[in-house]
């Protein structure tokens, strides 16, 4: 793995339409790097890619994809690849990560399907995220996804996450909520499991919320609160890990913003209180 630790800190917000140009002209705001889907932006022009770039200069970016496709079937696409890295370089996206699924066929599917988890898989995953790095010339992360039919039990998705993470000398995108959602649903211990993700491959951390179908079925949703399981869990994944750089996700019912930057301000508060409690020797 070959990324710059320090390239982001602190908290983050996804960056949605709802309150782009809140944002965009506000004098200052208590976000320390904001993230967004380059495939809504890649062929901006115009107004809205010039004022994408003057929030680019102000504040670190990162980019999380929604239709690389690392788990499909069809070629990858190398020319949307080159696309991306002329769209990174103009906007100095510090992290590029993408879902650990596939989300394609003869078309897209508009969902993301889990991978089994099978050495087979592995390989061949790796083999395509090594590939996506040998063309962007810098080391991707991938997102541990949310999924409600098991694929496989050759594995458990703890030992294909960490396979594919070293495989492919990758980073990785630790989602908290993903791991809660899951171990409901798949019933596994999300402690455990957090505790046996790479340290060292972390990039950073996405919270979100989940919607409560039953006792033992959450759906993540990206449009609730988040749940008091999750800041827990996010707590004592600061706790195993280090205090990572942690974003928060909400991609419909958006509040408006200043109810939104009440949920970033948890996520600073929890990160001060492990860097009062761990010093620097815990900061991540």
């Amino acid at each position: 793995m070959n990324f710059d630790p320090n390239a982001i800190h602190g908290v983050g917000l996804g960056l949605r339409r709802d309150f782009f140009y809140e944002i965009h002209e506000a004098a200052s705001i208590d976000v320390d790097f904001f993230e967004i889907a380059p495939e809504n932006w890649v062929n901006f022009g115009g107004k809205m890619g010039r004022d994408l770039r003057r929030l680019t200069e102000r504040y670190p970016f990162v980019c999380h994809g929604l239709s690389l496709d690392l788990g499909g079937m069809a070629p990858l696409n190398e020319e949307y690849l080159h696309q991306l890295k002329t769209f990174f370089s103009q906007h100095d996206i510090r992290y590029y990560t993408e879902h650990l699924s596939y989300c394609g066929d003869s078309g897209q599917l508009y969902d993301l399907m889990p991978i089994p988890f099978t050495e087979e898989a592995v390989h061949y995953v790796a083999e395509r995220i090594k590939r996506v790095q040998d063309i962007l010339e810098r080391t991707i992360g991938i997102e541990n996804i949310s999924f409600y039919a098991m694929p496989s039990s050759e594995m458990t998705e703890q030992e294909f996450v960490n396979a594919v993470v070293n495989e492919a000398q990758c980073g990785l995108l630790f989602d908290v909520n993903n791991t809660y959602v899951n171990s409901i649903n798949h019933g596994y211990d999300a402690v455990q499991y957090m505790q046996a993700m790479p340290t060292d491959a972390m990039m950073y951390l996405h919270m979100a919320g989940h919607f409560d179908e039953a006792d033992d079925l959450k759906v993540d949703t990206h449009g609730e609160d988040v749940k008091q399981e999750v800041w827990d869990l996010l707590d004592q994944t600061y706790a195993v890990h280090g205090i990572k750089p942690t974003l928060l996700e909400r991609d419909f019912n958006i509040p408006p913003l200043p109810d939104l930057m009440l949920e970033v301000e948890q996520i600073r508060l929890a990160q001060q209180r492990y860097h009062e409690r761990f010093g620097m020797k815990k900061y991540g």
